[in-house]
Parts: structure tokens; C-alpha cells; sequence
């Protein structure tokens, strides 16, 4: 083994602070070959020093002393602009604007994105006029589309197990059609406790009760109203009701369970001003008397509906008579007019153009009696549509049939 020399004998030459090192030849052999490596010297492991750490500022002090809190983090990052357009970036209004070409279930899928969206999608705007025909439990829905504040509701057909409205603020509701549903009175009583604004409505075919009429007084905005086939109410709310509704036009309280006293509280109360009425369906209620009442009270009556007044006879035509306005009457099933009578009719009311006399004599006489009265349409409506948001004459399902007094809704529930 050659003899290794020490470390403070090996020349060293500082040249501005570097080190001169001197390899030793190889002597042969791969072990020799170790001892070839370069050591720097003493002196130049004491000018040589580790840099200095960088000492935080003294006024800011350590961690958690004198109650001062330091944290140390590094700067974030700037991202680049973005050269597209976010949505987040998109004002109120134009979200709403889009929101608008969404169908009701969408809709709320929407509302499921952020706070900002959901607050958008549940925006009054969007839910003016919500369609729920035909749904089943539909208590959850109507109570989330009541509470956001519809205008326009349109629930025929449809089944309200449960309604709790807890908050005591009236609602916005001014067309409501909840035709022919399956709707406890308690839960309609409820609703309709909290309106007000009311123009159109129609409850076709419901169980209804004195505390129903009484709400519905409170709408002196009542234009249309729809009682036809309803129950459960009395004739002195009924007379309240039609004396408090001094803008109604439109009035159909057909086929109701009505007595004597029920029919003379409408025909001594109803708005004089009422251009459309049926008061079909009172076989032994409605009288002749009943029908001059009603003429010298509401003289500007152009669609008037008697049919199955079997009580009427010929001699409510010079009463009727009085009525200039007159352009559609309907005397249907009325069985104690013969079909003889009808054929001076057209002398007799002037500016009458429909003539409903379904069930007055035999289908052949109808071309006679068309050959009469070549300027009046008989039998042309087998349906009548006073006051109904959707008259029964339309096809279901038909595009036609989805609107409410002859408009549709904006948002619509499908199956």
C-alpha cells in the first residue's frame, strides 16, 4: 500500500477564494486508482461558510407572541384573463332571459347548480303562470308554486291530498281553474283565505263550503265565475257574494244543487252589468217570474243559457224579448216549448244569432226550422262556455285545450 500523505501537507493556492487541488498520477493497478481524488485544504474550508438564513422582520415578531399571529405563505399565483365569457360574468336579466326557454322540470334541476341559480330559477318572473293539469299529489308542488307567487294557476284534474300555508301574506293568484279536482274543503278554504286579487275563477264540479263564498266576496275584481255543479253552500253567502262582485260580466252557476231560494238569490243579486249567465239545470226552480226578475235587473245580457228549466214555456219569449243585446240563447230540454213556437223567433229576436233547442221536437225538423231563421246557427253549441277557462267543446289534449280563458300557461307539468 503506498503511504497516503496528510491532509495539511497537500499544497493549497487561494485564487480569489477558490482551491487549487493536485491529482497523484496512477501507479498502476485499479486500486491505485482511489487515491486519485481531490481534497480541498483546510484554509479553504474556513474561508468557506454556508449562506446566511434570512431573518424575518423584527417587527413582526414570532408566532403567538404578544398575542400577534404570523403566516407565512407564498404569493398565489395570477391567472391569466380569460378570453371567454363565464356565466358568471352574465347580469341577473339575462340569466332570466334564458331561464325563460327552460320547461318547468328543467327548471328545477337548475335550481340544484349554485345559490345564485337557485335564487334565478325560482324567480317570480318565471313562475307568473304554472300549468299542473292532471298531477297526482300535487300538494307538495301547489304548495312550492303558491309560495313563490304564481299569478295564473292552472290545476284542473288533479289530485291536493295536503296543503299547509303557513305564511298569512295574501297571494298573487288572479286566474285559478281547479275544475273537476279532488280537493278536501278545508285545503281550498285555505287558499283561498289568502286572495284577494282575484279576476277569474272557476270551481267546477267542487265540494265548497259558506266559508268559500264568503273569500271569494273579498275579490271585488271578479270578472269570471265558475260555480257550475258545486255544493255545500247556502243562498245568503251567495247573495253576499254577488252584490260585493260588482265588476263580474261572466257568471255560470249551472247544474248546482240549488233550491227555490238559492235561484232568487241569484236572479235579485247578480250584477247588473253581467253579459253572460247560465242558469241551466233548475228543472222545477227557475220560474217565469224568476225570468222577468232577472231581465228588468240585468238588461244587457247577450249569452243567456235556460236549459232544462222545464218549468219555462212559450211565454218567456215576450220577456226575453227585452233583451236587445240578446245573441245567444239556449232553451235546451225546456220540453213544454214546442218546436211550433220556435218558428217566429227570428221575427222576435232580431240580432240573435246561435239558437241552442237540443231535445225540442224530432232532427227533422231541424231543416225547416234552419230554412225559417236562415240568419240564426241552431244547435250549433252543444257545450256551453260562460265563464269556463277551457270550454268542454275542445279536444283534450289538444293545443287548445291547454289554455285557460284563452291563454296558456308559461310553465306546464308533463307526465
Amino acid at each position: 500500500m503506498p503511504n497516503k500523505r496528510p491532509l495539511k501537507e497537500l499544497p493549497c493556492l487561494n485564487v480569489q477564494g477558490s482551491c487549487r487541488m493536485k491529482r497523484s498520477k496512477p501507479r498502476g493497478g485499479l486500486g491505485e486508482g482511489l487515491d486519485s481524488e481531490c481534497t480541498p485544504t483546510s484554509s479553504c474550508i474556513q474561508q468557506w461558510s454556508p449562506p446566511h438564513k434570512q431573518q424575518w422582520p423584527a417587527s413582526k415578531g414570532k408566532e403567538n407572541e404578544n398575542g400577534q399571529f404570523v403566516l407565512g405563505r407564498r404569493s398565489r399565483r395570477r391567472k391569466e384573463p380569460s378570453t371567454g365569457l363565464s356565466w358568471d360574468h352574465l347580469p341577473d336579466e339575462l340569466l332570466l332571459r334564458v331561464l325563460m326557454y327552460l320547461r318547468l322540470q328543467d327548471l328545477v334541476r337548475v335550481s340544484a347548480v349554485c345559490v345564485r341559480w337557485h335564487r334565478l330559477a325560482f324567480d317570480k318572473c318565471l313562475w307568473s303562470s304554472v300549468d299542473l293539469d292532471g298531477l297526482i299529489h300535487a300538494g307538495p308542488a301547489l304548495q312550492q308554486v303558491l309560495k313563490v307567487g304564481v299569478c295564473r294557476l292552472r290545476c284542473p284534474r288533479s289530485c291536493v291530498e295536503e296543503l299547509r300555508l303557513t305564511d298569512a301574506s295574501p297571494l298573487q293568484i288572479t286566474h285559478l281553474d281547479l275544475s273537476s279536482s279532488i280537493i278536501p274543503t278545508s285545503v281550498l278554504e285555505s287558499i283561498l283565505r289568502h286572495c284577494t286579487q282575484l279576476q277569474c275563477v272557476s270551481l267546477e264540479g267542487l265540494q265548497l263550503s259558506d266559508t268559500i263564498i264568503n273569500s271569494l266576496a273579498l275579490n271585488p275584481d271578479l270578472v269570471q265565475l265558475n260555480l257550475s255543479g258545486c255544493s255545500g253552500f247556502s243562498a245568503l253567502p251567495l247573495g253576499v257574494l254577488l252584490r260585493s262582485c260588482c265588476s263580474l260580466t261572466q257568471l255560470n252557476v249551472s247544474w248546482c244543487h240549488f233550491r227555490g231560494d238559492h235561484v232568487k238569490s241569484v236572479v235579485h243579486n247578480v250584477n247588473p252589468a253581467v253579459t253572460h249567465l247560465n242558469l241551466s239545470g233548475y228543472r222545477e226552480s227557475l220560474t217565469l217570474e224568476d225570468v222577468k226578475v232577472l231581465v228588468d235587473r240585468c238588461p244587457h245580457i247577450q249569452t243567456l243559457d235556460l236549459s232544462d228549466c222545464t218549468l219555462l214555456t212559450a211565454d218567456s219569449f215576450p220577456v226575453l224579448k227585452q233583451l236587445p243585446s240578446l245573441l245567444h240563447l239556449s232553451l235546451s230540454r225546456c220540453y213544454h216549448i214546442h218546436t211550433a213556437a220556435l218558428t217566429d223567433m227570428g221575427q222576435t229576436f232580431p240580432v240573435l244569432s246561435l239558437l241552442d233547442v237540443f231535445g225540442l221536437g224530432q232532427d227533422a225538423h231541424l231543416p225547416a226550422l234552419k230554412k225559417e231563421m236562415p240568419h240564426i246557427s241552431i244547435n250549433s253549441r252543444a257545450f256551453s262556455s260562460v265563464a269556463r277557462p277551457t270550454p268542454a267543446s275542445r279536444l283534450v289534449g289538444s293545443p287548445s285545450d291547454l289554455a285557460m280563458w284563452s291563454r296558456r300557461c308559461r310553465l306546464r307539468f308533463r307526465l
